[in-house]
């Protein structure tokens, strides 16, 4: 009896100092508040999602100047407890996360998004250059700190975003890009113990931000 009181005690402790961190970690149906902002931007007109197949996060983060926050992302249900546990993992290591905020206030403008280095999920749109829908649009794919961590087209040489140009070529032997995402980044061992796939693996296209289900 005594351990089972002492370890309740420890769990309130354990969840009396996170919220005086500031730590959140949230998912819930997308509220009417939310829903409204999404409206002609990341949920146009024609959407076929259901709004009961998405969910609102809150998730704290660290930048990359150590201060802490609160970002906001919209994704499928079907990896929110993903998401939940990925970006709670991130912030206990401290792994920075330049901003998270909702694509609609880019004006659901994904290059905008991108150039911002802003760490976003659900848009309602195509690839890149393509007519096919991106995972995007149904909430199932990620882009992580997409300026430092750009999409390469290997052929052409396309960078997107094209501010990103500085981060995209030789990744391999460069150590000084900031949050650079690769097989042995913690970001990625996550998203992938996760089920997750990683857009830096692919041959054609180096989609090094993107992680998908």
């Amino acid at each position: 009896m005594r351990c089972c009181l002492r370890c309740l005690l420890l769990m309130l402790l354990l969840l009396m100092a996170q919220a005086s961190e500031g730590q959140v970690f949230t998912s819930e149906e997308v509220p009417d508040s939310i829903w409204d902002k999404m409206q002609g931007r990341s949920y146009p007109r024609g959407c076929g999602v259901p709004r009961a197949e998405l969910r609102f996060l809150q998730l704290s983060h660290y930048d990359f100047d150590g201060n802490r926050h609160v970002g906001q992302m919209v994704c499928n249900r079907l990896i929110a407890d993903d998401l939940v546990f990925i970006f709670r993992e991130l912030y206990e290591a401290r792994y920075p996360i330049a901003r998270m905020r909702l694509i609609d206030e880019y004006k659901a403008d994904d290059l905008r998004s991108m150039a911002g280095n802003n760490t976003s999920c659900f848009c309602y749109r195509p690839v890149a250059g393509g007519k096919q829908l991106s995972k995007h649009s149904r909430g199932m794919a990620v882009d992580i700190n997409p300026l430092y961590n750009p999409c390469l087209y290997v052929r052409s040489g396309r960078v997107l975003p094209s501010e990103g140009e500085a981060y995209a070529h030789n990744r391999d032997k460069r150590k000084d890009i900031p949050g650079k995402i690769d097989t042995a980044d913690l970001c990625y061992r996550l998203f992938i113990s996760r089920g997750f796939r990683w857009g830096g693996s692919w041959r054609s296209l180096k989609d090094y931000q993107h992680f998908e289900k």
